[in-house]
């Protein structure tokens, strides 16, 4: 959270009419975790953050918004040993998908913020790619 808010204050210099911030949060940041408390509770502040500030860059011309993905395959989950091997496996399964996000899936929601010509009246918004897991719980 805090060098969300660290990264927009030193990027303001550099901001101009039709810029875009993009966050990043997660599901969990949307729907909370038994699991994971700390971990959603950083991410909803993100979301928070971001909405909060969004009005005062809007003024500015520059929107805020963020991209909040669900379980998405990088290599971070088999290399970082974040979850057993277990819960790996079942990644994502519950969701009502069937499956976890492959990176190609999430990323056009950052295209879309990032471009002016296409989101030009987005602002404080949330873009939630999560496979529909965000109605579970």
């Amino acid at each position: 959270m805090y060098a969300c808010f660290h990264l927009v204050m030193a990027s303001l210099p550099h901001l101009s009419h039709g810029d875009a911030v993009i966050a990043t949060a997660s599901e969990e940041a949307l729907k909370g975790s038994a699991m994971m408390m700390d971990y959603a509770a950083s991410r909803a502040a993100v979301v928070a953050s971001t909405k909060s500030v969004s009005s005062h860059l809007a003024q500015r011309g520059v929107r805020a918004d963020v991209v909040s993905p669900g379980p998405t395959w990088t290599v971070l989950d088999v290399s970082g040993q974040r979850f057993p091997d277990d819960c790996l496996t079942n990644l994502g399964s519950s969701s009502p998908m069937g499956r976890v996000a492959q990176p190609e899936e999430v990323a056009p929601a950052y295209v879309y913020l990032a471009s002016d010509a296409d989101s030009s009246f987005t602002v404080g918004e949330i873009v939630a790619v999560t496979g529909g897991l965000t109605d579970t719980r």
